[in-house]
Formats: structure tokens, sequence, C-alpha cells
């Protein structure tokens, strides 16, 4: 294995900034039961990164999904699932360990969850804080977004981790959402998920009123409805949108 080093690899910002992500960071993921390689290992550590959504799309769902916002959520998760190969093939090559984690899989039926949360390593590379939606916030973006994750022994500078709300007092994804099925907490990093979402509630709901995307899997109207969300349209319009691939958030 090559030598470790804290400092964030030039390869790696160049990599990141030729795919245009520019929310992106590592997460120190020590402490946390991650995934297991091929051999039964661990990963301490994660890079993290933001895919956007459509800000249009987003902003038309506040009544409802619609087969539009449907289309992108798939675009967007096949864009993050091919970068998540590519990033993990490229550290592998680099004499390191890796393992993409599926943008949207659930692997866990029972409590409706996949292997790992991308917020977790998200929240702890300092990317952005949970809502009471249950969705990350980002600065550049809102909850607009997408999330990708790596798992890597690659030690690197981490962080540092969010581990605060900065919602306020507002309400508005709480008020929105038709399952009612948002609890209205303020996240912090050891709450529970049952404490900001009832996710039986949230699920079922989609499942009778929104099959007809993805079967049941999409809804939006919480994230759409986000303050933080809509100040993206105030923003100039970024051509990489249009273009299907990352957008440029500074």
């Amino acid at each position: 294995m090559p030598a470790a080093s804290t400092a964030t690899p030039i390869w790696l910002a160049e990599w990141m900034q030729a795919r245009e992500i520019s929310v992106w960071g590592a997460a120190d993921l020590r402490e946390f039961p991650t995934p297991r390689d091929e051999t039964g290992q661990k990963f301490p550590f994660a890079f993290s990164w933001v895919v956007p959504m459509n800000p249009q799309i987003m902003a038309s769902i506040q009544n409802g999904p619609t087969r539009e916002y449907a289309n992108e959520y798939a675009r967007v998760n096949r864009r993050i699932n091919e970068l998540s190969a590519a990033l993990a093939a490229e550290i592998k090559a680099r004499g390191f360990r890796s393992l993409p984690l599926a943008a949207s899989n659930r692997t866990d039926p029972v409590d409706i969850k996949g292997d790992f949360p991308h917020k977790t390593a998200a929240t702890r590379a300092g990317l952005g804080w949970v809502g009471r939606h249950c969705q990350l916030i980002t600065r550049s973006f809102g909850s607009w977004i997408r999330l990708g994750t790596v798992f890597t022994d690659i030690d690197i500078s981490c962080g540092p981790p969010i581990e605060r709300s900065f919602c306020g007092h507002c309400r508005r994804c709480v008020e929105a959402c038709p399952a009612n099925a948002l609890k209205g907490n303020a996240w912090h990093p050891e709450i529970p998920r049952e404490e900001l979402l009832d996710v039986r509630v949230c699920d079922q709901w989609k499942k009778e009123h929104y099959f007809q995307y993805h079967k049941g899997h999409n809804c939006g109207i919480c994230s759409a409805v986000c303050p933080y969300g809509l100040k993206v349209l105030k923003k100039k319009p970024d051509k990489a949108y249009h273009k299907g691939n990352l957008a440029n958030g500074n």
C-alpha cells in the first residue's frame, strides 16, 4: 500500500474538478459501522460529494412529483453510480481499498434503508446538515441534490463535520408533507431517524399516491418547499444543469 498522507491528493482535487464536482469532502467514519470489503474489513474514511438536481424541476413539484421529476431523479442516480464506480476504480488503481455506495438502493426492506446513510458521510465531511425533512441541506444547492459516497482507506484530512442544524424555526417542510410523516424536530448527529421521520408512514403514502413514479419511491414535496432550495432559483442558471452534468455551485 502507498504511504498514507493526510493532505488532499492533487490527483483527487483534479479528478473532482474535471467532473465539475464543486461540493465534496472527506469523512472520518472510524466510529461508524461502514460496509465491509471482500476481506471483511471496514473502511475508516469516505469521500462524499453533491450532485445537484435541476432547480426548475425541483421547484415544480411543490404539489407532488411529476414524470419529469422521476426522470431527473433516475438520471442523477445513474450519474452518481457512474462517478462512484469510476472513483472507486481510480482509488484501487492507486493501491488503496475502495467501495462505492449505490445512489439509491434499499437493501433493508424491513427498516427501509440502504447499506449506509449518504447523509452521515456528507455531514461528517462538512458538506451540510440534515433538515427537518431528513435530507441533507447544503449552502450551494439547498436540499435539491443527491449524494455520492465512496468508502476508502486513504488517510486524508477530513471535515470538519457539521454537527448542528441551520434551519432555525422554519417548518415549511413539516407543514407541506401530505403524509404528516415529519416529526418537526431539529437535527443533531445523535438524533434517531425516527425522531425526524416516520419512514413507514412516508413510504406507505408514496406507494398509495405516487406508485407510478418508480413504484412509489418518489415524492420530493418536502424538499421542493425548502427555502434553501428556493434560493437556488435566484442564482444565474448553470449550463451544466442543461448538459446533464454536475453543476458548479460556487
